[in-house]
């Protein structure tokens, strides 16, 4: 595939990345990687994302050599053990642009393939001092490569090493350094060539930058994917004669890039296709981590030529003497000149030119241009000569330092722009700024005491000699105002920025240090440099709560209860009254809740025909408890507790409490007696077997029935009435009887007939 774009004529320079891998059923087809390099990126806890960025020959490549998927694998370095193989899908497949698209060769274009998939690394597994490594191996390169031997047959190893996921017991996480942008240009024979390769890691890791060969690895044009990698070591291709390693691409000078920023720069001497191989290497705490290998491919084009731009520096506007670089330094100073004039221009005809800023030596503010910092010159209807002119913030502080800025002229040419650049030397001190002023209402030398519940309010006015803008600002000494419910409203009026502050005193108020420091500001950013005045006003907060009382005339504990007991039969009724008083006047609430003795199971009262009425307010409380006694409540448990308190509405209330036990008195007052022997001789004397004693029907708590077996469990008499009886079977001999009540009770013996 090519990308049909016009071309002005001119050189381009193509970025053939890292080791590169695709499929292909032939040797001769196999041309159509471009290079590549892998990813590892920490997602969260043990996840992790495996890439691999392949770069295809989108222009010569064989779209039958693109392959669905690749396999990597992960290999311990220490021994060089295969901890996993790796499936990677494509996920991605999208066009490498051009630094400059007007420069596109249709004969140049390539493809980004991305083959990623999550994974998990276990601590337990990739725990290894020396780390671990991934290799990708995939062939074949483009067989019109010119600096190494039989392009045809060379295959590709994409290489990527990373630390081990624990580190003295403890989780250590990291994300390999991502090289990029990879390239589509191409770069022009005689002519400086220039890029940056330099990274990003999202760890803040120190990235070292230095040139490596290629490697080949173990794939080839018999098996030209394989289906797992081979372990290390690869083998590295092999140069053409007279390169090396430190000489990849001929030139004057070679390739080389630089050890801090990744930039590449050449000067290349001869045409043709050059692969060349960059190593990224990681290190945190001065210690190697990891490292990602990147593989590329380099046009080398005879290009139209291309003259350098030309720019001139006028100190002013008026000025007829240009700036001279290394020599001359710019004084800004208040009410002085602040602006410079700029002329640029080019030899070559039809060039477009575009005028950049770089601050060398400093950050922040940069001059801006207030003409046209771009445009055509020597080309039909404009002129031969450029001009522009540029102008320093009035609030630019080099702070005493020369600062140092770039201005550059850069034309259209291919494949890169040529640029001319003058360096300007500067100091600049900003307008004399007087601070802002700040008064209040509020006495800032005696402490404000509040209570909770009231209501404070006061203004504060903030004003600025140089009528700089002015900010009220509001916080406090170890805590937030507005989490203590404190406001501060503020609007501009004429040249005063007024405010007003309020605070509702409410229990966020309340706490150990009863003490609030309020500070307020009016601040101001003449140049861009804060400037404020601070006053404080101080608050203290007085609290104070005593405890309310609660009486009633439930009935006194008897010796040894803990709880005083109320016990009814079926169908009384039971009332008690209680009093709450606080001394503060706070407002209090009576509430009743409902528990077993043992406290563990709560119920409703309502289910226990029980109510409770209170009368709330400000100092006093009354309320009335009423009992209507029936099953309801003796089905529930045989003993209720009802806990009656009483809450006093404060920031921090003292409740009192008050409980009752509560028992429905059962008819069952009797010790049950279970007798054993009868005498059916008719003589009115035991003749029969009953059981008057047994406990009556009560509540829940009803007779089901009485079973009687024989010694041999063969039943002989069955009832369902409590006041059964039975003769007797008209045999001697022991008998064994089952009695039930729907409560579950149970009652069992033994009985003797005798006659």
């Amino acid at each position: 595939m090519s990308i049909p774009l016009r071309l002005p004529g001119a050189a381009r320079l193509l970025l053939v990345l890292l080791s590169g891998l695709l499929g292909m059923a032939h040797p001769a087809q196999a041309t159509h990687i471009v290079g590549g390099e892998m990813e590892l990126v920490h997602n969260s806890g043990e996840t992790y994302t495996l890439l691999l960025n392949l770069y295809f020959d989108a222009a010569n490549g064989s779209a039958s050599a693109l392959d669905a998927d690749l396999t990597a694998s992960i290999f311990e370095k220490a021994t060089n053990q295969r901890m996993a193989n790796v499936v990677l899908p494509l996920t991605s497949n999208t066009f490498v642009n051009y630094t400059n698209p007007a420069c596109a060769k249709p004969t140049l274009s390539t493809r980004r393939l991305v083959y990623s998939k999550v994974i998990t690394l276990p601590p337990g597994t990739y725990s290894s001092v020396q780390g671990y490594y991934v290799a990708v191996e995939r062939c074949c390169r483009n067989n019109s490569i010119s600096n190494i031997v039989a392009p045809g047959n060379a295959a590709q190893a994409f290489y990527l090493e990373f630390p081990a996921v624990v580190r003295r017991g403890q989780p250590f996480y990291d994300s390999t350094p991502r090289i990029f942008p990879p390239l589509a240009d191409y770069a022009c024979r005689n002519e400086l060539f220039y890029y940056d390769f330099g990274g990003q890691d999202a760890d803040g890791d120190s990235l070292v930058y230095d040139m490596v060969t290629p490697l080949n690895g173990h794939s080839n044009t018999n098996t030209p994917k394989p289906a797992s990698a081979e372990p290390a070591p690869y083998a590295p291709i092999a140069w053409s004669g007279g390169l090396s390693t430190l000489n990849q691409i001929p030139g004057s000078p070679t390739l080389s890039i630089n050890r801090a920023t990744g930039r590449l720069t050449v000067r290349p001497t001869d045409l043709g296709l050059f692969v060349f191989g960059v190593r990224c290497s990681e290190y945190r705490k001065g210690e190697k981590i990891g490292e990602s290998r990147r593989d590329f491919q380099l046009m080398v084009l005879n290009c139209s030529p291309n003259t350098k731009p030309n720019l001139v520096l006028f100190p002013s506007p008026g000025n007829p003497t240009p700036y001279r670089p290394k020599r001359d330094t710019l004084r800004l100073v208040p009410g002085g000149n602040h602006c410079v004039r700029l002329r640029f221009t080019d030899p070559d005809p039809n060039s477009r030119l575009t005028l950049s800023l770089s601050p060398v030596n400093f950050t922040g503010l940069l001059p801006s241009f207030s003409t046209a910092s771009s445009g055509a010159v020597r080309s039909p209807g404009s002129p031969d000569t450029l001009t522009a002119t540029l102008c320093f913030p009035e609030c630019l502080n080099s702070q005493g330092k020369v600062y140092l800025l770039d201005v550059v002229v850069g034309d259209d040419g291919c494949s890169l722009p040529k640029r001319d650049t003058v360096r300007v030397a500067f100091t600049a001190v900003p307008p004399p700024n007087s601070p802002p002023q700040l008064t209040t209402t509020a006495s800032p030398t005696r402490p404000i005491r509040v209570r909770i519940g009231d209501l404070v309010s006061f203004d504060l006015t903030g004003t600025d000699p140089d009528n700089d803008p002015v900010q009220l600002e509001m916080t406090g000494a170890g805590f937030s105002p507005t989490g203590l419910g404190a406001t501060l409203s503020q609007g501009t009026s004429g040249r005063e920025q007024r405010g007003r502050f309020t605070w509702r005193v409410d229990c966020r108020a309340v706490g150990p240090d009863s003490v609030f420091t309020f500070q307020f500001a009016a601040a101001t950013q003449p140049c861009n440099g804060r400037q404020a005045v601070t006053q404080s006003v101080p608050f203290v907060v007085k609290y104070s709560n005593r405890a309310p009382t609660l009486t009633s005339d439930l009935p006194a504990n008897k010796p040894g209860e803990d709880l005083p007991l109320v016990e009814l039969p079926l169908g009384r009724q039971y009332t008690a009254h209680f009093t709450g008083v606080d001394p503060d006047r706070d407002g209090l609430t009576l509430i009743a809740t409902g528990n077993t003795l043992e406290g563990k199971e709560g119920f409703d009262l309502s289910n226990a025909g029980m109510r409770f009425e209170a009368q709330n307010g400000s100092g006093v409380a009354t309320g009335t408890f009423h009992w209507d006694v029936s099953c309801a409540a003796a089905n529930l448990h045989r003993d209720l507790v009802v806990t009656f308190q009483l809450i006093d509405a404060t920031c921090r209330p003292l409740p009192q409490q008050q409980r009752v036990r509560l028992r429905v008195r059962s008819p069952d007052t009797v010790a049950v007696k279970l007798y054993n022997i009868i005498t059916p001789n008719n003589d009115r004397q035991n003749d029969e077997f009953r059981l008057p004693e047994l406990p009556p029907n009560f509540c829940d708590s009803q007779f089901i029935g009485i079973k009687i077996f024989s010694r041999w469990g063969q039943q002989v008499f069955e009832s369902a009435d409590r006041e059964f009886r039975w003769p007797g079977q008209g045999s001697t001999g022991i008998y064994y009887y089952y009695i039930t009540y729907t409560d579950g009770r149970r009652f069992r013996g033994w009985l003797e007939v005798i006659p």
